[in-house]
């Protein structure tokens, strides 16, 4: 999938000359109901960062995808090319109609263009889906919110379902498990001391990460068991993830993302980890003992092996 930044710099020329079919939105998450949005459409506008960062920063949500994993998951649905705006002051500033006759019409040639019912552009978000019906040059697709089992799929309701830790049916509605990913940190090496070595990563504040809790996660492209290095061409591989504190230790640390990939032993200090929430195990919660943390990760293991096989649709994680 070809990535179009707007706008070019002269060194770059001018914007492929095509008539294009456009889908037109933030679409963070890329979730079912954007997916209705960009079916049939070869090209996809969306804008960095985050509109909301930039016209009431004081009350942005938190992302549930960055913009590679946003392009990621939109290259995945047969789209021709991302266009992606930097939304900044002076964008803002734009007119709804200087947006369909100087983007959408000017330098996109769109012909088609599909929106969702909430969808709003230009200055104070005057722009709506009717002004673009009304456009005679446009044929406008506007797109009703999708509802699953009587719950509107949208980004705001599917953060409240991450940030509460409800990471199974956040996937449902996202159409693939939250990601998270991070480059592995240097850590006390409390979990290789209780027999079970963990990756750490620190949340990032810009993103939605899953509330405090034990997680079944997949961590794509991960080692094969008994490897030393992370395998690029390899199939998901099953961990248990805690996200949290670490209450049944004295320690000064803040929040932190502790991955154990199951069957792993090796460094990992520098890799970039991906992790797939599939499942919530349990709260995190303090135990008595060193030995009855470790009974009761020697659980979470078993069970979040469990979970990855039946998500991989194998009782077990194949190797490669």
């Amino acid at each position: 999938m070809q990535i179009t930044r707007l706008p070019l710099s002269p060194e770059e020329g001018d914007v492929e000359r095509r008539d294009r079919e456009v889908a037109v939105g933030t679409f963070d998450g890329v979730h079912l109901g954007h997916r209705e949005v960009i079916r049939g459409a070869d090209s996809v506008l969306t804008f960095d960062p985050h509109p909301a960062t930039v016209l009431t920063p004081q009350r942005a949500p938190r992302l549930l995808t960055s913009l590679e994993r946003k392009a990621e998951l939109i290259a995945g649905l047969g789209v021709r090319e991302l266009i992606v705006i930097p939304f900044d002051a002076a964008f803002a500033q734009r007119s709804a109609e200087e947006f369909i006759e100087g983007v959408l019409l000017g330098t996109l040639r769109a012909r088609r263009v599909s929106v969702g019912a909430n969808f709003h552009f230009g200055r104070r978000a005057q722009g709506s889906p009717a002004m673009l019906l009304a456009q005679g040059r446009l044929s406008t697709t506007v797109h009703e919110l999708l509802e699953i089992d009587g719950e509107v799929v949208s980004s705001s309701r599917i953060r409240e379902l991450v940030l509460a830790g409800e990471v199974a049916r956040a996937g449902e509605l996202l159409g693939a498990p939250l990601r998270i990913e991070g480059e592995v940190l240097h850590g006390d090496r409390r979990g290789r001391e209780l027999g079970f070595p963990t990756a750490n990563l620190l949340p990032d504040p810009r993103m939605a990460t899953p509330a405090r809790g034990v997680y079944a996660c997949l961590a794509p492209g991960g080692p094969k068991p008994g490897d030393t290095r992370l395998r690029r061409e390899s199939p998901f591989r099953p961990a248990a993830v805690n996200i949290g504190v670490r209450p049944t230790f004295q320690t000064d640390g803040g929040e932190l993302i502790e991955a154990h990939l199951i069957d792993f032993s090796g460094e990992l200090y520098g890799e970039r980890l991906k992790l797939d929430f599939i499942a919530r195990l349990r709260e995190e919660r303090r135990f008595e003992s060193a030995q009855a943390l470790i009974e009761q990760m020697r659980l979470d293991v078993q069970e979040a092996r469990a979970l990855a096989g039946a998500w991989t649709g194998s009782a077990t994680v194949p190797d490669p």
